[in-house]
């Protein structure tokens, strides 16, 4: 009997779980990546969230289409930054770049324009490709008009 990560988690949950393979188990696996970002209490805009669950789709789909076999999935929250990877039995390199005639395979492009850092590495018999999100912290606008993420102030600010 396999036991789903939804089915079992209690919060906080496991950093790391097994995925199994199907196209169906996408769905589960990026909803629990966002699920426990969420709980962490990650600061991340609505759109970062989005933008995080493509990513998570993306890389999860190719690690389980690509090799037919189960992946590792590892969130990562490390000081400023939240890192998703994926860890699959294929040696193959990921691939970037398609031919202008194939109608798929520009998923890795989309993390590329979506993370702000993605990569991969060698892992026993097979790799892992990751991504990162940077954390958002906002601090208040300079002027009174409301706040302005990323915005560190380093010295006061005359007016």
């Amino acid at each position: 009997m396999v036991v789903s990560p939804l089915s079992s988690a209690r919060f906080p949950v496991p950093l790391e779980w097994g995925v199994s393979s199907g196209p169906e188990a996408v769905p589960a696996a990026r909803w629990l990546v966002v699920a426990i970002v969420r709980q962490w209490g990650v600061p991340l805009s609505d759109d970062v969230f989005h933008d995080l669950e493509l990513c998570a789709s993306e890389v999860i789909a190719n690690a389980l289409l690509h090799t037919g076999d189960r992946c590792l999935v590892t969130v990562l929250r490390r000081p400023g930054r939240l890192r998703v990877e994926v860890a699959d039995r294929c040696p193959a390199l990921p691939r970037r770049e398609r031919g202008a005639e194939e109608t798929g395979g520009r998923g890795l492009l989309l993390v590329e324009a979506l993370a702000v850092a993605w990569g991969w590495y060698p892992n026993g018999y097979g790799k892992v490709v990751w991504f990162e999100f940077p954390e958002q912290h906002e601090a208040p606008c300079p002027h009174g008009w409301g706040t302005a993420p990323g915005l560190v102030l380093r010295s006061p600010v005359a007016c």
